[in-house]
């Protein structure tokens, strides 16, 4: 068990049976900013084109894009040529260097590739986008039914995930670079400046035996682990709670440090994904994570608990 972050006088360690994949240059730690940048640019250039009565149709014609890319460079979820960005400017109406400067310039240092793109022969573009946004958040918020976070997997329970949603069908190489990118992952936790993470997991998750009765065992003494971390709050909504909010299943919820960024709620789906930040769809699933930690175990309640499913 290797040291990775000391949170004021307490040390945190990685769990057992999670994989150490630190190396030079690599981790969320470097790209997190960039994925910053280009919401606050995107955010940006939308209230600029908004202001003067411009159309996405309108914008996308400007710089030989579609309307679709000016909606995804508008969320932040394209990287910015200079090029668009100075053309969309100047269609906008900003046209003094001293406006533009700033723009321009958040425009180049937010052009870093986040170290998820190099997973893209695995990872579809719209998982690689939350990817990135989770990295950038200050708050993770999660309820999880089916099985154990992602941000809180052993490599060996990642491996029986894998395997099992893709029923045996993906070659082996294909699975190994799935389970790197969710360890890969992982690093976020151990970084300077983690995110709090407050996961609530349905007990059903940890009565579901991936990969069997040792390696469940294996993930559940790394939930212990992961649970004594002073940024990490874990709740499970045992089976005698009954029914609960959460009927719309599992999601995320991300905020970020940055007032100008606006929380995000991610519903990920068999081909695809939903990114909510309607103020008022927000502060709905806010409601719903509210309510599940009023039904959840405490944090100490939800350690005892898996003490008795690993006994």
């Amino acid at each position: 068990m290797s040291t990775h972050r000391t949170a004021g006088s307490t040390t945190e360690t990685r769990p057992r049976g999670v994989a150490d994949l630190t190396g030079p240059g690599s981790g969320p730690t470097a790209a997190r900013g960039s994925m910053v940048r280009r919401i606050l640019l995107g955010g940006q250039l939308r209230r600029l084109r908004e202001a003067c009565g411009v159309t996405r149709e309108e914008a996308g014609y400007a710089i030989r894009a579609s309307e679709s890319k000016i909606s995804r460079m508008e969320l932040g979820r394209v990287s910015f040529k200079q090029r668009d960005v100075a053309d969309l400017l100047t269609l906008y109406g900003v046209i003094d260097e001293a406006e533009r400067e700033p723009l321009l310039a958040l425009a180049k240092s937010s052009g870093m590739t986040g170290w998820w793109h190099s997973y893209n022969d695995v990872v579809p573009g719209w998982f690689q986008t939350y990817v990135g946004l989770e990295a950038a958040a200050e708050r993770i918020s999660t309820y999880e039914l089916q099985f154990v976070h992602g941000l809180l997997q052993t490599e060996d329970y990642a491996h029986a995930v894998v395997v099992s949603g893709h029923r045996g069908r993906l070659p082996r190489s294909e699975v190994d670079r799935r389970i790197a990118l969710r360890l890969e992952r992982q690093k976020l936790l151990f970084s300077e400046g983690s995110p709090h993470l407050h996961c609530v997991l349905d007990e059903a998750a940890l009565r579901r035996p991936y990969g069997g009765r040792q390696v469940m065992n294996a993930q559940l003494r790394a939930l212990l682990e992961f649970s004594d971390y002073s940024r990490v709050t874990l709740q499970v909504v045992p089976f005698s709670h009954g029914g609960h909010v959460a009927e719309s299943g599992a999601f995320t919820l991300l905020r970020f440090a940055q007032e100008e960024l606006a929380d995000l709620v991610y519903l990920e789906q068999l081909t695809g994904a939903q990114y909510l930040d309607k103020r008022e769809e927000v502060a709905a699933y806010q409601r719903v994570l509210e309510g599940l930690a009023e039904a959840a175990a405490s944090p100490s309640e939800t350690r005892d608990l898996i003490r008795k499913l690993i006994d």
